[in-house]
């Protein structure tokens, strides 16, 4: 069977990272599809999912929370693993001295967990690329303040990103391997 890597991407920097997740996974083994949540279509030819989402303001995507929602019952029979993307910039820590992956932690991850009782939990840091924003977040750039928190570039950790799927493949097979002997 295969692992659902379903995303929830407003500009394609989300997208990226699960396409890198479910190229890892089926590299190591593990096949896997990259889908949007709005065109999964039928869950229950999954054996596992990995579902993730960009967090803006601190939230995921409104598809991203109804799709973990609306699937609940069904999420909580097979191994789930759950991502966000968000953070921009090279900075690991805040101005108080906390990494800047467990402070951007989009709220749902506390109800998921225990809704779903994931494997794992991870926040990547993102990417802004401003020609591709929509208007009233290329008009918001245009604040001084706003470009300090919206620095423009790729700050994704490809590495960090194949690690976290590497390990997901290896559970896996720990997981999954038994119920088919």
């Amino acid at each position: 069977m295969t692992t659902l890597v379903g995303y929830a991407s407003r500009y394609g920097a989300t997208r990226g990272i699960a396409e890198r997740i479910a190229d890892t996974l089926t590299s190591a083994g593990r096949p896997a599809q990259a889908r949007p949540v709005q065109a999964v279509g039928d869950l229950v030819r999954y054996d596992s999912y990995v579902i993730g989402s960009a967090a803006y303001m601190g939230s995921w995507l409104r598809e991203a929370r109804e799709f973990v929602r609306i699937n609940q019952r069904l999420l909580t029979t097979r191994p789930v693993w759950l991502f966000s993307s968000g953070p921009l910039g090279t900075a690991t820590t805040d101005a108080k001295g906390r990494d800047v992956l467990v402070t951007s932690e989009p709220k749902e991850f506390a109800e998921f967990r225990e809704a779903l009782s994931p494997r794992a939990t991870r926040v990547f840091f993102g990417a802004l690329n401003p020609g591709k924003l929509r208007f009233s977040h290329r008009a918001a750039r245009l604040i001084p303040a706003a470009r300090v928190l919206m620095p423009e570039g790729d700050f994704r950790n490809w590495a960090d990103i194949d690690a976290w799927a590497t390990s997901i493949a290896s559970e896996l097979t720990g997981v999954l391997e038994p119920a088919l002997t």
